[in-house]
């Protein structure tokens, strides 16, 4: 039993049994109960030999990785986005423009440009029919 409050930094053992009936956020958040101190830590991930495909990738990318976000990002990639009110926890979301994860590159771009355009104060006027276009999205999916 672990309480994620807690804070043991000599603790650097974990053992997580039937480890692929979690989520990756989860054994991602027990896996951080060790470690914290100068000692080598270790986390022994227990499950039986029979894991279904999705365990089974859950489990790699655990293994493969450290890293909170890339992690949150993968397991989003196997689950699916859910919805924005948390009603639908996983599942394929439509979105009106751009897939957050296929199309990361155009958020990266329009993140630059929402800070070039706060930076030298442009007047958003000029944007209006652009804004419109925007409110007609439906369209814009069968382009995309």
């Amino acid at each position: 039993m672990i309480e994620v409050g807690i804070d043991f930094p000599n603790a650097n053992v974990i053992i997580i049994e039937n480890s692929n009936k979690f989520g990756l956020s989860q054994l991602h958040q027990l896996r951080g109960r060790v470690g914290r101190g100068n000692k080598e830590s270790f986390c022994i991930l227990m499950f039986k030999k029979n894991l279904s495909k999705n365990a089974r990738k859950r489990l790699n990318i655990l293994k493969e990785n450290n890293d909170g976000f890339k992690i949150s990002e993968e397991d989003m990639k196997l689950r699916g986005y859910g919805d924005l009110l948390g009603f639908k926890q996983s599942g394929v979301q439509s979105f009106r423009l751009a897939d957050p994860v296929l199309n990361e590159h155009l958020f990266l771009l329009a993140e630059k440009e929402v800070k070039k355009i706060e930076r030298e104060n442009i007047d958003l006027n000029k944007f209006k029919s652009l804004l419109k276009l925007y409110d007609r999205a439906d369209i814009l999916n069968d382009i995309v």
